[in-house]
């Protein structure tokens, strides 16, 4: 399937609304949640740690992954942070439809 869920966290809720709203409307996901209070526990330089992050979960096409790491990179203020791309096996199809139209008509205006 060409769809993928791109999941990601950020800092804040106005970090990850930025986020969202840039990878929207430049044409790379279809749609993005941003979703706060979320907790994460880490290992970081040989320290446990623990920080409330929002989740980024983006609905794009696999041709958009490297534009789509590139844009979170040049926004984000984490050093390292988290973009993993979770291929998708199914869904309802009118909406996977309206992904790929939606993420395909906005980059053909942009590019």
């Amino acid at each position: 399937m060409e769809v993928n869920l791109v999941l990601s966290t950020a800092g804040s809720l106005t970090e990850g609304k930025k986020i969202a709203r840039r990878l929207v409307e430049e044409g790379l996901a279809a749609c993005v949640n941003v979703i706060p209070g979320v907790f994460s526990f880490f290992s970081w330089e040989g320290k446990l740690c623990q920080e409330r992050e929002v989740l980024i979960l983006a609905k794009t096409r696999k041709s958009n992954n490297s534009k789509i790491i590139r844009k979170i990179k040049e926004l984000h203020s984490y050093e390292v942070p988290e973009v993993l791309f979770l291929p998708l096996v199914g869904g309802e199809e009118k909406y996977l439809q309206w992904v790929r139209q939606s993420v395909k008509k906005r980059n053909k205006k942009n590019y």
